[in-house]
């Protein structure tokens, strides 16, 4: 490994290459790639119009079907936007280097907070340097963000009637938000630069450990300590939901501990249900409210029995296993990155070689890539949402799931179609059509093998 990574970084050293040409160019092929494909699915929808597909026919109505079409195709021009905003905030700030000017404002703001004593000198060194750049970085992004992330919201959501969220409300959530990435992301970044500069070569395998248990750790602390600023979890009142989730846990052995709805309608009208929860530990299953008042008892529970069935067949272990392949990839991948001397000099850092700046660009750089892997991914998660749509037909709620996915569909005014392409590249879940034609499938199958 150490030889692989030895030649793979002295043959992209190269005295003098142009890196900033490479990833402007890199970043600009793959956003015209996106935006193809985007314009794909808005053609698609377009054509579309008010039809219903023959799957849906009956469960929707042209009215529901024109209003899908409409939030589609303002969601995706809304996607062309915003993504050319990146591409051309990332072009400007490489093209005029702004990351060497933003590391040497925090490099200044610390040597400041050293000066008046605030700052220990003890603490002055890189990895606290780091910690302000990566700060500015984010406070710039966010106020970048504001225009556009108010307009997602204010505007568009609010036009089809999905924002329930207040100026005040979404304001603090960004103001949380920012907390939160300190407290909790500052000391992970901070033991991630720590395991680069003390490891040297051998860095990625102590990484992947180090990101392997901070998952974890978010995990375990999420529910106690970062949903409750955002969100109210209430216990699930005793009724026929409760009792119905509980004999389908118990059915299933599934390791049940606690019931909860969650107050999503205070910011939105989508609807969702989650787990939490270790992979091999025990769960709580929250339910948005908004879930609760679309969908009826049956609906709910047959949602819950495909999630069961994610557990069941271990999709969450799985997924968790190969994400911690994916990052020791690419963190080997980075480790022929790391003293790039030639893609430094490229960005302006003549003098200095900032680990986290180099993975800034690294991830540029990969972006192209890693996209192969992940659009594995999003094949095996497809796979895996058929297989756990079978698990809970098995069970007995193939009708209930398929009302369900159709009501929740037909709520979140869900695309009724869908460009394959488009589906491929973006979707980890199969379209709708495809997932009831699957569920229809299995029944079939069920119910010729009861008459064998």
């Amino acid at each position: 490994m150490d030889s692989f990574i030895h030649s793979a970084s002295t043959f992209l050293d190269r005295p003098g290459f142009d890196w900033k040409a490479l990833i402007i160019g890199f970043s600009t092929v793959n956003f015209v790639f996106e935006s193809y494909l985007k314009w794909r699915q808005i053609r698609t929808v377009t054509a579309n119009g008010d039809k219903v597909p023959k799957e849906l026919e009956g469960k929707i109505d042209s009215k529901t079907a024109i209003k899908s079409t409409n939030y589609s195709i303002s969601k995706l021009k809304f996607s062309l936007v915003s993504s050319f905003y990146s591409l051309a905030q990332n072009v400007l700030a490489y093209k005029y280097d702004l990351l060497p000017k933003l590391w040497g404002v925090a490099g200044n703001f610390m040597a400041k907070l050293v000066g008046h004593h605030i700052l220990p000198v003890a603490m002055s060194g890189v990895i606290t340097h780091s910690l302000f750049f990566s700060g500015i970085i984010t406070l710039l992004s966010t106020v970048l963000g504001l225009p556009l992330g108010y307009y997602n919201t204010f505007v568009l959501e609010e036009k089809y009637g999905f924002n329930k969220s207040t100026p005040k409300l979404w304001i603090s959530d960004l103001v949380k938000g920012l907390l939160v990435g300190v407290v909790v992301g500052g000391p992970i970044l901070a033991g991630f630069l720590k395991i680069i500069d003390y490891f040297g070569d051998q860095f990625m395998y102590y990484l992947s450990i180090f990101m392997g248990v901070v998952q974890i750790f978010l995990i375990i602390i999420y529910p106690k300590f970062i949903q409750p600023l955002f969100n109210k979890l209430t216990p699930l009142e005793d009724g026929e939901l409760k009792s119905s989730i509980e004999k389908l846990a118990s059915q299933n052995k599934f390791p049940l501990d606690k019931l909860y709805v969650i107050d999503g309608s205070k910011r939105s009208s989508h609807s969702n249900a989650y787990f939490m929860g270790l992979p091999w530990g025990s769960k709580q299953i929250v339910l948005f409210d908004t879930l609760i008042e679309q969908c009826s008892v049956r609906q709910v529970v047959g949602v819950l029995g495909h999630e069961i069935g994610h557990w069941a067949l271990s999709h969450t272990t799985k997924l968790l296993a190969i994400n911690q392949f994916h990052m020791f990839w690419i963190f080997t991948f980075f480790a022929a990155f790391v003293k790039n001397n030639s893609l430094y000099q490229s960005f302006g850092f003549t003098s200095e070689q900032p680990i986290i700046v180099g993975f800034m660009l690294f991830s540029d750089i990969l972006g192209p890539v890693d996209s192969i892997l992940e659009f594995a991914m999003s094949l095996l998660s497809r796979t895996y949402e058929y297989q756990a749509d079978e698990y809970s037909t098995k069970l007995g709620y193939g009708d209930d799931l398929k009302e369900s996915l159709i009501s929740l569909n037909k709520e979140n005014l869900g695309s009724l179609v869908v460009d394959w392409l488009y589906s491929a590249y973006t979707y980890d879940h199969p379209h709708l059509v495809e997932r009831l034609k699957n569920i229809d499938r299995l029944e079939e199958e069920l119910a010729s093998e009861k008459k064998d």
